[in-house]
């Protein structure tokens, strides 16, 4: 049994990741820890999130100087649910003691200069772990995710638009020089679990948000290897992301060509469903399945990708990069 420490546990999806963690076969929860200062501190995880109740009942410690100690001693693996500036300066801690961490925030995705400063708003002080991790999306990178140590989990929007658009681009039947167009919804469950009157549920109906300027975006284009244009919504329902997703096809692709890059890249990988109808939030709200479908007409392309935030989109996801990483069936606590 490996013994997994989850930083950042009182969230969503670390709530998520810690159910994941206690039902896996191979893997024991020996810690749940939250910043020295949060209000969640030194209280039961089943008081934060009563699904727990009986299940997860260990106490949610602040990650002081004792608890950072603690969370180290006997650890064989960590995982962040934490702030991206936050991850950015507790992943070196962890590493430089020797144990893997796989980091749910954006702090190691894009090795880009300056992407931080402008999407993120702080400026990154570890190149060199940045130049170290591995991007955790699992079908796609799994021989470098077995050889890492530092694991930066695909975030939520760019692994369901990205799952849609990869087989494309490496089949190279995307149109040269045209922009693919993503038009996605996130549930409420995305921005969080602290309350801001822009979130509360009973504010949303459905609308833009991040014009031009959502940070996954730029992290979307860098992990295809073209450029594309991206609109995320905020949607009034609790969990899941639907992506609607516009491509211009390259002159004289067939309806057998994209069946084909589609087969070849997910043949083997049971939580891709290539699915005969369209995706929808209901068929994969609380799975860790990401559902594709797509038709074509005259030289366009769209393509329909359904996951769940939480799930593909963070939690399950970090387990399937865990399984790789470690040499357990990638679908080990997920199926």
């Amino acid at each position: 049994m490996l013994n997994v420490v989850i930083i950042g546990a009182s969230g969503y999806a670390g709530a998520e990741l810690a159910l994941l963690v206690h039902k896996h076969p191979e893997l024991n929860l020996k810690g749940l820890y939250v910043s020295a200062g949060s209000q969640d501190a030194n209280k039961p995880f089943s008081a934060l999130h009563p699904q727990c109740l009986g299940l997860v009942d260990l106490p949610v410690k602040p990650l002081d100087e004792a608890g950072m100690l603690e969370a180290k001693t006997g650890t064989d693996l960590v995982c962040l649910a934490t702030a991206h500036e936050v991850s950015m300066n507790l992943a070196p801690q962890f590493l430089d003691a020797g144990i893997p961490v796989f980091d749910l925030s954006g702090a190691f995705r894009v090795q880009q200069d300056g992407f931080y400063d402008k999407y993120y708003g702080f400026t990154h002080d570890q190149p060199e772990w940045l130049s170290k991790a591995v991007y955790g999306l699992a079908e796609w990178n799994a021989e470098q995710i077995k050889k890492t140590d530092l694991v930066a989990v695909a975030g939520c929007y760019p692994t369901a638009s990205l799952l849609a658009l990869k087989p494309l681009m490496e089949a190279g039947l995307i149109k040269a020089d045209t922009t693919p167009i993503i038009n996605a919804v996130s549930g409420v469950s995305g921005a969080g679990r602290k309350a801001a009157i822009g979130t509360s549920f009973c504010e949303i109906s459905l609308n833009p948000y991040g014009v031009f300027n959502h940070r996954h975006q730029p992290e979307i284009s860098y992990h295809l290897g073209g450029k594309v244009v991206f609109q995320p919504h905020l949607g009034n329902f609790v969990r899941g992301i639907l992506a609607t997703i516009y491509v211009q096809l390259a002159d004289g692709v067939t309806a057998e060509q994209i069946d084909a890059a589609y087969q070849q890249a997910y043949s083997h990988s049971p939580i891709v469903r290539l699915s005969k109808q369209w995706p929808s939030i209901r068929s994969v709200a609380g799975t860790p399945f990401c559902d594709l479908h797509w038709q074509m007409q005259d030289g366009l392309l769209i393509v329909g990708s359904a996951i769940d935030n939480l799930l593909k989109g963070a939690s399950s996801q970090a387990l399937q990069c865990i399984n790789l990483r470690f040499g357990f069936a990638p679908t080990l606590g997920l199926m």
